[in-house]
C-alpha cells in the first residue's frame, strides 16, 4: 500500500520538477507559443504562473495560520528575456521550499481546503505543491513536443493528493450513491465514495492486508472505475489526457457528472 512521501521527499521534488519545467522553458523556440493543455496561455504565461504562484506561497506558508492567503510582497515581475526568465523562476522556487523548510511540515497554514480530507498545515501544502510544479511541467513539455510521464514516486502520491485534497467534502453529493475507483498499474488503488455525506478517499488495500476506511463498500457500489500508469491517472484527473489513454470499466458518464459537480462551500 503507498504511503505519502516525507516532507524532505516532497521539498527534493518540487525542486526536481522546477528545474524540469525551467529546462521546458529554456528549449522552447518561442515564449509566444500555445501551451496545447492551457490553450488560453502562452508558454510565458504558463512561466508567469508558476513563478508569481510559488512567491505567493511563500509567502503564505511564512505568514504562519494566518486568516487569508498571502501575496508577495515587492516580487519582481516576470522579465521577458528567456535567460532572465529561467532565472527568475529558479529564485521563484527557491522561496517556495525554503520558506516550507523553515516553517516545517506540522505548522499550521491557510489553505482553500479546510473541508477537506488533507491537514491544513505546510505538509499538505508542499503535497499540493508538488503536483502543481508536476502538471504544469507537462504542460510546458508537452508545449516544446517532448512530454514525458510524470516520475512514478510524484505520480502515485498525486492520485491519492486529489482525491483527498481536491475533491473530498462533506458537502452532500446531489446524485444517486456511487464510488469511483482508480487503479494504478504500479500496484496502488483508491476509491472516491459519493453520497449524502459527500465525498471520501481512502486507499484499497492489497489482498491479504487489513482493509481501511470506506474500502468496505460492497463492489456492486462502484460506478466506474479507471486503469492506468500512476502518471495517466493524475494527467487524467487535471483534464491533461481523455479516457482513452486508460482503461475503463462502468458509466463513463459519471466523470462528467463529477467534473460539473459544485460542492457547497
Amino acid at each position: 500500500m503507498t504511503t505519502p512521501l516525507t516532507f524532505p521527499a516532497l521539498l527534493r521534488l518540487i525542486d526536481e520538477r522546477a528545474g524540469a519545467f525551467r529546462a521546458a522553458v529554456a528549449s522552447a523556440p518561442s515564449l509566444d507559443a500555445q501551451v496545447p493543455t492551457c490553450p488560453e496561455w502562452t508558454l510565458f504565461d504558463l512561466a508567469q504562473h508558476i513563478g508569481d504562484g510559488r512567491r505567493d506561497w511563500a509567502a503564505t506558508v511564512a505568514a504562519g495560520p494566518a486568516p487569508a492567503k498571502s501575496a508577495a510582497q515587492g516580487a519582481p515581475a516576470a522579465p521577458r528575456e528567456r535567460e532572465a526568465l529561467v532565472a527568475w523562476l529558479a529564485a521563484s522556487t527557491r522561496e517556495l521550499v525554503d520558506a516550507l523548510g523553515e516553517a516545517g511540515p506540522d505548522r499550521g497554514c491557510w489553505t482553500w481546503w479546510g473541508a477537506s480530507q488533507s491537514p491544513e498545515n505546510c505538509c499538505s501544502v508542499a503535497r499540493h505543491q508538488l503536483q502543481q510544479m508536476a502538471v504544469h511541467t507537462y504542460d510546458a513539455q508537452i508545449t516544446v513536443g517532448e512530454p514525458e510521464p510524470l516520475p512514478t514516486d510524484v505520480a502515485l502520491d498525486g492520485v491519492e493528493e486529489f482525491l483527498f485534497t481536491c475533491i473530498a467534502t462533506p458537502s452532500a453529493w446531489p446524485h444517486k450513491p456511487t464510488a469511483f475507483e482508480f487503479h494504478a498499474t504500479e500496484g496502488h488503488s483508491w476509491r472516491l465514495t459519493l453520497d449524502g455525506d459527500g465525498a471520501r478517499g481512502a486507499r484499497i488495500p492489497v489482498p491479504g492486508t487489513t482493509p481501511v476506511a470506506a474500502a468496505g463498500e460492497g463492489p456492486d457500489a462502484v460506478g466506474v472505475s479507471v486503469r492506468g500508469t500512476a502518471s495517466d491517472l493524475v494527467l487524467f484527473v487535471y483534464d491533461r489526457i481523455t479516457a482513452d489513454s486508460l482503461q475503463l470499466e462502468g458509466d463513463a458518464g459519471l466523470f462528467d457528472l463529477l467534473r460539473d459537480w459544485e460542492p457547497e462551500e
